[in-house]
């Protein structure tokens, strides 16, 4: 038998063939994507490739082997296509830029819409981003804004995206897929939670607490302590605190900010409830105009797969070879077809830079309804 040494010698001799007959087929690769470049053709040919695997399948016996040559393939051909790609964008065959550049946001006379009340966090992050001078308007749902601003009621709205405690605002991703509007900006608010309620109130008299779902996720261990306590969902916090004031009850109370318990009139009965002192969320400012600012680093999409094994591996390769940093993934249900999802992707780059127009073209062939939901 053998020894080790032997037969790591042997892989050895192996390799060596394989890294020969690699450089000869991606040179190969080379001419071919030359070719489709001069000929108008696309670089993505589905049944060739599953014509490929079949036959390469084919020629080796076993399960398992069966099994490794096509996902080997799968990779050699992944590798080509992001060549051929590369080829297209050197070539300038990647046509117009999806979004129009701009130098700078047009904050001065901009007309701006929040979801939620006076006091609300939406309000602070749209003062944080805007300036507290900006003139503004409020409406009851995040589906309310992406309307007004769809309409031109308002250039811009300024909505929450995500928690770093809570997580992703799910409705948000729904929105954003089902409205063409685009982000052009963000801003990180730092959330500070208290327990509010009337003058005078103690926490002995408390029965209930209002909040919008996601802060009451945000301090549920200070809810925990007291468990007698109802848990009831509002669209927003500062509603929240608008609805006790309204009812004048000292059974109930809100988790909202301090400043939205002092515009409605309510005493801060326990500040500081987060369950994490860091907690912060991140907003995204929207508007209906197809532009990006020439200074941006992130890129949002959204897209579609083949409900079939495998699809999300192969398309997130196209940020590796391209070395873009995908920075977060979600997914959500597509609406019509049960248990299968959409996905949303952001990722570090800039519209304008060669490696993202590559990897944008790879994505717009190999996945289906690809959306560029800003670039900010």
């Amino acid at each position: 038998m053998a020894s080790l040494e032997e037969l790591r010698e042997r892989l050895d001799e192996i390799d060596g063939q394989l890294v020969d007959l690699y450089e000869k087929r991606m040179k190969v690769c080379e001419e071919v994507g030359e070719y489709k470049v001069k000929a108008g053709r696309k670089v993505f040919d589905r049944q060739r490739e599953k014509e490929k695997l079949a036959d390469v399948a084919s020629r080796v016996t076993g399960d398992f082997n069966k099994k490794g040559i096509q996902e080997l393939y799968q990779q050699l051909m992944s590798m080509s296509r992001k060549l051929q790609y590369q080829q297209l964008v050197e070539a300038g065959a990647l046509g117009r830029l999806p979004l129009i550049r701009m130098d700078n946001l047009y904050k001065k006379n901009a007309r701006v819409v929040f979801q939620g009340t006076e006091g609300a966090y939406g309000q602070a992050a749209m003062q944080q981003f805007f300036g507290e001078d900006v003139n503004s308007f409020h409406v009851r749902t995040f589906r309310d804004a992406m309307e007004a601003i769809e309409e031109g009621a308002a250039d811009y709205a300024v909505l929450p995206i995500e928690n770093s405690t809570a997580g992703p605002v799910i409705e948000m991703y729904d929105l954003l897929d089902e409205f063409e509007n685009y982000i052009v900006a963000e801003t990180i608010l730092p959330i500070v939670h208290t327990l509010s309620g009337l003058p005078g109130t103690k926490l002995s008299d408390i029965q209930r607490v209002y909040s919008k779902t996601e802060a009451l996720m945000q301090t549920s261990r200070f809810l925990d302590e007291h468990s007698d306590w109802q848990r009831i969902s509002v669209v927003n916090t500062a509603i929240a605190a608008k609805k006790v004031l309204k009812e004048q009850d000292i059974s109930q109370a809100a988790v909202c900010s301090a400043y939205a318990a002092k515009v409605h009139g309510l005493e801060v009965l326990v500040d500081g409830i987060n369950n994490d002192a860091d907690n912060s969320t991140r907003f995204i400012v929207v508007t209906n105009q197809k532009v990006f600012l020439k200074d941006a680093s992130k890129i949002s999409i959204r897209f579609e797969l083949p409900h079939q094994s495998g699809s999300l591996y192969r398309i997130l390769s196209h940020f590796i070879y391209n070395d873009l940093n995908m920075s977060k993934i979600e997914s959500r249900p597509i609406k019509g077809r049960p248990w299968e999802y959409c996905f949303f992707v952001d990722f570090e780059g800039n519209l304008e830079e060669a490696a993202v127009k590559n990897a944008i073209r790879g994505l717009r062939e190999e996945a289906q309804n690809l959306k560029i939901l800003g670039n900010y």
